[in-house]
């Protein structure tokens, strides 16, 4: 039987404007009684419109800059019975108090990792025919050139690639990978040779995956025992003109250990993260002619977090009809989530 749940919207300064569209937005209200306009962006002395909403809501609608739910907040909402969150890791919101409770949780970190493994594929295809150098120095020389002669090591064909993590991402990325002939190798402690197989990867080693990889892509989770996966060892094995991809978390990778192979220009490398998260302004990263620099957009944004608001209202809906989520997180998970 359906039931019209109270709802809180918590979430960071100006997100739930751009999260819903006014479609979305309707849809919203005609599945929860709460008001969009009443958005928390903090719920440890909160307001008292806020307050008095906390208390009554069975639901909280979360997304980027949500206030950590902890115990005294948890005290101060008695009938909370479940948080849907509207983009991908739970971990900076969902606290011990939470589990404690039984507070159903779900995530839209599937939907979330569709844009990344996106923008991961274009870097891989990209990355294969060294378009980003070639087109640096297409600019410098301006005339004829035996382009062919100068970029026959590279191309798309036969191509390995490496997948370092079997998370939603990564998985993502193998899957978008099938159309194309390229060999791709998967290290994930989590995964054996025949679920790797069936994902259309050969399962191995770091090790081996560095060392034959020509374009390795980081998809693994950041935790105390991933700090670094990528270190002196591993950048060292890698080919000279490999590429390093990072779309996951800066601190997968020993910056320390990268910089000197960029800075010789024996690697190449597309980040999207970094540690820390913003390079200071004097960084080489900025200027080197075989980084690809981005400020962590390879998640949704625009028009992608739309996405994001159609999953949360799919589970709202859920919810209301008496229905387990299609997608929840469980405290199990958050040991391999990033």
């Amino acid at each position: 039987m359906t039931t019209t749940p109270t709802a809180l919207l918590a979430m960071g300064p100006g997100i739930a404007d751009r999260l819903f569209t006014p479609v979305q937005r309707a849809r919203l209200t005609a599945l929860v009684d709460t008001d969009p306009a009443l958005v928390a962006h903090r719920l440890t002395g909160p307001t008292p419109e806020v307050a008095r909403a906390l208390a009554r809501a069975e639901l909280l609608i979360t997304c980027w800059g949500a206030p950590p739910l902890t115990a005294d907040v948890l005290a101060a909402a008695p009938r909370l019975r479940a948080v849907v969150h509207a983009a991908g890791s739970v971990k900076h919101h969902i606290t011990r108090a939470c589990w404690e409770r039984g507070i159903q949780v779900t995530s839209a970190a599937g939907a979330n990792a569709l844009p990344v493994a996106e923008y991961t594929l274009a870097a891989i295809l990209f990355a294969g025919k060294n378009v980003l150098p070639a087109a640096r120095r297409y600019r410098e020389l301006r005339v004829p050139h035996d382009w062919r002669a100068e970029l026959a090591e590279h191309g798309n064909y036969r191509r390995c690639v490496g997948i370092v993590g079997a998370s939603r991402i990564g998985r993502r990325v193998i899957e978008l990978l099938r159309p194309f002939d390229l060999d791709v190798l998967l290290f994930d402690p989590y995964v054996d040779a025949g679920a790797a197989a069936r994902l259309g990867a050969e399962k191995v080693e770091l090790a081996e995956l560095c060392a034959r990889s020509r374009i390795v892509s980081v998809h693994a989770p950041e935790l105390p025992a991933t700090r670094h996966l990528i270190g002196a060892a591993q950048l060292a094995a890698m080919a000279d003109g490999a590429t390093l991809i990072n779309t996951s978390r800066g601190s997968l990778i020993d910056g320390e250990a990268l910089l000197p192979e960029l800075v010789s220009g024996r690697l190449n490398a597309v980040l999207d993260v970094t540690e820390p998260e913003v390079p200071s302004a004097g960084s080489p990263l900025y200027d080197l002619p075989n980084v690809l620099l981005t400020p962590h957009v390879a998640g949704s944004l625009g028009d992608e977090i739309h996405r994001l608001a159609d999953f949360a209202l799919e589970e709202i809906a859920r919810y209301a009809q008496g229905l387990p989520f299609a997608d929840p997180v469980t405290p199990q998970d958050l040991a391999r989530m990033a």
